[in-house]
């Protein structure tokens, strides 16, 4: 944030130097703070997700560079793989220790903590993200938990658009 501010006041008073014009100045002005805006907005690391005719928010993520649908789960603690989707992403399935009690809509479950290599959403990449892996058939699907919306800059909801924005 430090050398943006630095650059639009470099540019600034280059612009006063170089053209002594209040207007031309300004139009100088704007000319850099469009380009800055365009660059920042380029690099901006964010993803819109928007809402299906269910009421959830579904994304296609990648788990250690393997495919896989997930589901928003704001209330889910962790993020949470379904037992098929660990074994695909090539995690240790036959070395989980299942000591973790867990709440699903399917009712109470035992789960496995382990730790993800890298999970992906779009530009949104992130690093060792404590995940939990349920049995084989114990859940349909896999839920993006707040171990990860935890990381990211924000996240919101806007009527039928969830934005997640990742630290530049």
């Amino acid at each position: 944030m430090i050398r943006v501010l630095l650059v639009v006041l470099v540019a600034t008073i280059g612009a006063v130097v170089a053209y002594g014009d209040p207007g031309r100045i300004a139009k100088a002005s704007g000319k850099v703070s469009g380009m800055l805006h365009q660059r920042a907005s380029a690099h901006a690391r964010a993803v819109q997700i928007t809402r299906d005719r269910g009421g959830e928010f579904k994304l296609r993520a990648r788990i250690n560079g393997v495919a896989a649908p997930m589901v928003i789960d704001t209330g889910a603690t962790s993020v949470v793989l379904t037992y098929e989707t660990a074994k695909a992403a090539g995690l240790p399935t036959e070395l989980l220790n299942y000591d973790v009690p867990l709440e699903t809509v399917g009712g109470p479950t035992r789960a496995a903590r382990l730790t993800l290599d890298r999970l992906a959403i779009g530009r949104l990449v992130e690093r060792s993200v404590p995940a939990l892996v349920v049995r084989r058939g114990q859940m349909k699907t896999n839920l993006l938990g707040m171990s990860f919306l935890d990381r990211l800059e924000s996240w919101e909801v806007r009527a039928d658009h969830l934005m997640l924005r990742g630290y530049p």
